[in-house]
């Protein structure tokens, strides 16, 4: 709609013989989108689509203008002497040199091809060269101003774009008219010519896509988008002034390294230990951040197909936690934890790995599923450390104490149940303890209460995402936690968390936190207080605030 809006004002512009102006339809076209349907200012593609077209005609279309487009211009007629004089001089000057370069040509070749000839050769020559320069500069125009907003929408800045383009552009304009040349006359021919350009085109991406540095871009400061938005505009500004435009492009030739770079740090608070469940839909995804700065995922969300023959197309690591990651300026982790191969927590984890490269993936009894065959394999592509913990591990991390409290050395993994082969973790920082109990059931709480093993703790990461097998009265008395978290998906269909599991956690004057009601919830302790934040209060100590004498 964009795009035919945009030509449907340029053709009638045209009939009205006014000599158009890019940036001026860009603007009428804005201003109409703006008034009858202004929600998609909000959307990406829009804004894209706008911006890529107001770069053209702002730096592209003059830089075309001041290189090449006099040289086209006197491309038109080249036998024709008479043109010359009508010529801007600069036009004058090129059609002259061709000609005495095809004159020169026939010369030397002792005029077995003639003069005319060869100009005609060196014409075409020449039209093909500048359509490659004006190419190349719409493209790097393109891929320079488009860099921030590519940054931040989908977290990629491609370089490979410059040379693709001047490949698939050719490819893709043919595809237009012979497609529809076998739309209105079904002929096969042309349909097989369309089917092949696409074919040559999809190839040349996806080998440049082989090559192309696997770049991934956190969210940039907002002093660093702001500059990059003021220098892209001021170069504009001044690019009919040599050294202006010399000097706005040295400023941003700095800042598009440090987007790229980043090296600015994770957004965490040293000395704080600090769980956040992301709202990953019904599935676990739990950030850790421990007091000495390492930082890593327990879990990584995932959407179950349950029994559809089709998946969901959304992968929550690439989709949800990595976005949220790269908002906090977050660009490796330490480690990644799986607690057990069941789809809503294993699933997004591939994708958390690829592109967080973790130096080590913690593992319990895992069972030899495919999800956990494909998130093994790509752990060893990345050379990611497998490391296997089992109960009655203790050691120190991050600054902060972890205790492996399941599954048992000779416990046996389940392809068919594995809730019970989770991995049961409690991370004690100071005074205050957090439980993350994956998906346990009345099973292993049991044998968790008779182990001995359990004490009181502050955060609790429900089971089971507050199902009715998990969060036993005998476990939860045990247990005792001043707060519970549950990991669930709104209005999921397995109606999470059952009444009974929030009746017993009322029972014991628990506050809990759902990420189905409450979104994103995090949760911050310097080893005495604890602080709770939710999109709804940032910051903010909400009623029940764990804080001891």
């Amino acid at each position: 709609m964009r795009s035919a809006a945009g030509f449907a004002l340029f053709v009638f512009l045209r009939y009205l013989y006014r000599r158009s102006r890019l940036l001026n339809i860009l603007a009428a076209v804005a201003l109409a989108f703006v008034v009858f349907a202004p929600e998609q200012l909000f959307d990406a593609g829009f804004q894209l689509s706008f911006l890529g077209v107001a770069l053209i005609g702002a730096l592209a279309v003059p830089i075309i203008e001041r290189t090449s487009a006099p040289l086209t211009l006197g491309l038109a007629s080249l036998a024709d002497r008479d043109r010359d004089l009508h010529m801007p001089p600069r036009a004058a000057h090129f059609r002259v040199e061709l000609r005495l370069l095809a004159e020169t040509l026939s010369f030397t070749m002792r005029r077995a091809v003639s003069p005319g000839v060869w100009l005609r050769v060196l014409g075409l020559a020449a039209r093909v060269a500048l359509f490659c320069w004006d190419l190349a500069i719409i493209s790097g125009v393109m891929q320079f101003g488009l860099a921030l907003p590519m940054a931040v929408y989908f977290h990629r800045v491609s370089i490979t774009g410059l040379s693709a383009n001047l490949l698939i552009v050719p490819l893709m304009s043919a595809v237009i008219p012979v497609g529809f040349v076998a739309v209105f006359t079904g002929w096969r021919f042309a349909a097989a010519i369309a089917s092949w350009l696409l074919r040559v085109s999809e190839s040349i991406a996806l080998w440049h896509a082989g090559w192309e540095p696997d770049w991934r871009i956190s969210d940039p400061p907002l002093w660093l988008a702001v500059a990059l938005v003021a220098a892209v505009v001021a170069l504009t500004l001044v690019f009919h002034r040599r050294r202006a435009a010399l000097c706005a492009l040295g400023a941003n030739v700095p800042l598009l390294v440090l987007l790229v770079r980043h090296p600015f740090p994770p957004r965490t608070e040293p000395g704080v230990l600090e769980l956040t469940a992301i709202d990953v839909g019904q599935g676990d995804g739990l950030f850790l951040a421990f007091p000495d700065g390492k930082l890593m995922m327990l879990d990584g969300g995932g959407l179950a197909a349950h029994g559809s023959a089709r998946k969901p197309r959304i992968d929550t690591g690439e989709d949800v936690v990595s976005p949220y990651l790269w908002s906090r300026s977050i660009r490796r982790l330490d480690a990644v934890a799986l607690s057990h191969p069941h789809e809503d927590h294993i699933g997004g984890l591939s994708a958390i790995v690829d592109n967080f490269r973790p130096k080590e993936l913690w593992i319990g009894a895992v069972a030899d599923t495919p999800e956990w065959r494909h998130l093994q394999g790509t752990a060893r592509r990345r050379g990611v450390r497998i490391v296997r913990l089992e109960c009655g591990q203790r050691f120190r991390y991050g600054g902060a104490g972890i205790e492996v409290l399941a599954p048992w050395p000779d416990h046996e993994p389940s392809a068919d149940a594995p809730n019970d082969d989770s991995l049961v973790l409690r991370v004690s920082y100071g005074r205050r303890s957090f439980l993350l109990t994956g998906d346990i059931e009345r099973r292993v709480e049991r044998q968790l209460v008779e182990s001995g093993t359990l004490e009181r703790t502050d955060v609790l990461k429900v089971a089971h995402h507050g199902s009715k097998t998990s969060s036993t009265e005998p476990f939860l008395e045990q247990v005792q936690p001043a707060f519970a978290v549950i990991s669930d998906g709104f209005e999921n269909q397995f109606r999470f968390p059952n009444r009974e599991v929030l009746e017993r956690l009322d029972n014991l004057h628990t506050a809990v936190f759902r990420t189905d009601q409450d979104g994103l919830v995090s949760i911050r302790s310097d080893g005495n207080r604890i602080r709770f934040e939710t999109p709804e209060n940032p910051g903010e100590r909400p009623p029940g605030l764990y804080d001891p004498f």
